[in-house]
């Protein structure tokens, strides 16, 4: 059976005018508020062998990695899931003799064997900041603002964080020792927030739980219930730096909107600390996720933000104006372009400059004096 050429497997599509423009530009002022915090550019490697690019932080990427053989070393090697890992080995392999805190930028694709129900897509772009050899609550506030800052220079409107404990679930089910299968169910529960589920498997934790999947809403009230609450050390030292770090991004950047939810852990599995998801009014899906983590043996904490969504929740952006430039007239398309016009230069003689600027989906027609001049009508492919 002979496929379609523009048939693509699953989860995979190309990405056309003008919206491929409109990503990379979105990126590009996302990482020019990630420089001009201090954070320098990295480029990792798509492609690693398995045992570097699965090691440490990026075991919690196995299963939605894809693997290969490499036919000139005859190992595996794997697509990246996900590009924190890899700028954890840079910092801690070649950048191992660099000052700390060590503040890194990156972007670009990763490929994932299963897409979700909200994002089916299984190659998407990541662009982020690592901020590594720090944990303090100071350092969490930092990527929350940078984050928050590069999605405002993307126009995305109503941005919240909505902060998490991704190990106090851990925490909390170690002290009741259960066998495996009512932890299990215990942790599905917790999962899908079925209090009464929660409550058939807790015991002595049944009321704590209850009290903190209810909480899960605005940042204050999440932080009484952690303070009301009946809470080992682990987990009380986990609640204090969930505390002391809303206190710090509210003094940092009072403008941002927070919520917690104390018992979520979905994600990857590699966060501590303190974790959180990036979430916009406009739009169902998040755009971003990030957090507190170990790279090798250093503390670290960044933020992965997802371009293509956060496109979805910005407003559209005015495309450049195009403007043809017949062939006498080329001399002034550098001109034309300092104006901020695309320049759409003729090939040859034309006819008709007009009905070819219009076939071409030039909004602007060169003039003689230099001037673009606006097209009235309909255009091509408008």
């Amino acid at each position: 059976m002979t496929t379609h050429p523009s048939l693509l497997p699953a989860g995979f599509s190309d990405v056309l005018p003008p919206e491929a423009e409109t990503e990379a530009a979105a990126i590009e002022a996302m990482l020019g508020v990630f420089a001009a915090h201090g954070y320098e550019r990295v480029k990792p490697p798509l492609l690693e062998f398995e045992d570097s690019l699965l090691g440490g932080a990026g075991s919690a990427t196995a299963a939605q990695t894809f693997r290969l053989m490499d036919p000139v070393s005859q190992r595996m090697m794997g697509l990246r899931a996900d590009i924190t890992p890899q700028v954890a080995r840079i910092a801690t392999v070649r950048l191992a003799q660099a000052p700390r805190p060590l503040r890194l930028s990156y972007n670009g694709q990763v490929l994932r064997v299963r897409g979700s129900e909200l994002r089916p897509a299984r190659q998407m772009a990541q662009a982020g900041v690592e901020l590594i050899g720090a944990d303090t609550p100071e350092a969490d506030a930092e990527v929350v603002a940078v984050a928050a800052e590069a999605l405002a220079a993307m126009g995305v409107p109503a941005v919240s964080f909505d902060l998490t404990l991704p190990t106090l679930a851990d925490a909390l089910l170690a002290t009741l020792s259960l066998p495996p299968e009512q932890d299990e169910a215990l942790r599905h529960a917790l999962d899908r927030k079925d209090a009464a589920e929660v409550a058939s498997h807790a015991g002595s934790l049944a009321d704590v739980l209850d009290e903190l999947l209810h909480a899960a809403g605005p940042a204050d009230r999440a932080l009484e219930a952690l303070a009301a609450a009946t809470l080992p050390p682990k987990p009380r030292a986990l609640a204090e730096r969930l505390a002391r770090t809303v206190a710090a991004i509210r003094a940092r950047a009072p403008d941002i909107a927070l919520t917690a939810d104390p018992l979520e852990f979905r994600g990857f599995r590699y966060y501590r600390g303190i974790g959180f998801t990036v979430f916009s009014a406009a739009l169902s899906e998040e755009v971003g996720r990030g957090g507190g983590y170990m790279a090798g043996d250093e503390p670290a904490t960044g933020v992965t933000l997802y371009p293509d969504a956060a496109l979805r929740a910005a407003p559209p952006k005015p495309r450049r104006p195009r403007v043809f430039v017949p062939v006498p007239l080329a001399a002034s398309g550098a001109a034309l372009r300092r104006q901020g016009f695309a320049t759409v230069a003729a090939l040859g003689p034309v006819a008709d400059a007009a009905a070819e600027a219009r076939r071409l989906a030039c909004s602007h027609l060169a003039t003689e004096d230099g001037d673009a001049r606006p097209l009235s009508g309909p255009l091509e492919g408008s």
